[in-house]
């Protein structure tokens, strides 16, 4: 194959998949949120981990006011909650990362993406051994490709479909059966607070 013939195929190639091929199962938009198991899994252990103390203040009399633990516990909530509300958005024009209005941008900050801006998708790994994904733009800025959300094979499709970029190797951060487990000891927990509380409350009666 000459050269401006396989530049052409190239090209060609390029043109194939930037839109959705017929017959394909990939909507013309598409929204995703974060998975609801990974929702219930890491509120639960935050409360598993917190809810208690407020109790375990009053009964042991401890310095720190429980009114004040509860405030402080009440506003770690939301902070989580915001964070999990995360939505995604795909269409012909783009990808777009949003959150509710009362999320303040300080906290959270999302973002968009044309198509035709995105230039690569590049590997990075985590702390902990894990590799996430960033979308570099032509002015050279990183997003970061969402990860956790319900249906992320197929928000990586949609990407491939739509850039050209081979996405054949991108996998989720953290597969369902972590926080299957990390679910499990949670529940553990929980039933390991309901018991302290109980020793608790029953030895500081008279």
């Amino acid at each position: 194959m000459s050269p401006a013939s396989e530049s052409n195929a190239v090209a060609q190639h390029r043109e194939d998949v930037q839109g959705v091929e017929p017959g394909s199962d990939l909507p013309e938009s598409d929204r995703f949120r974060i998975s609801p198991l990974i929702r219930l899994t890491l509120q639960s252990l935050y409360g598993s981990l917190l809810l208690p103390l407020p109790v375990l203040a009053t009964v042991t009399h401890a310095p720190m006011p429980p009114l004040l633990l509860v405030i402080g516990i009440l506003l770690g909530w939301v902070s989580l909650y915001a964070a999990l509300s995360e939505r995604v958005m795909v269409d012909q024009q783009g990808i777009a990362v949003s959150y509710p209005r009362w999320v303040p941008q300080f906290w959270r900050r999302g973002w968009s993406l044309s198509w035709s801006e995105i230039q690569a998708l590049k590997p990075r790994s985590t702390g902990q051994g894990g590799i996430v994904y960033y979308f570099l733009s032509q002015q050279g800025q990183a997003f970061l490709l969402p990860m956790r959300v319900a249906g992320f094979a197929r928000l990586v499709r949609y990407v491939e479909a739509k850039t050209g970029i081979d996405t054949q190797d991108v996998r989720p951060l953290s597969q369902p059966w972590m926080y299957f487990i990390l679910l499990t000891f949670t529940g553990f927990l929980w039933l390991t607070d309901s018991w302290t509380l109980w020793m608790a409350v029953s030895q500081s009666q008279p």
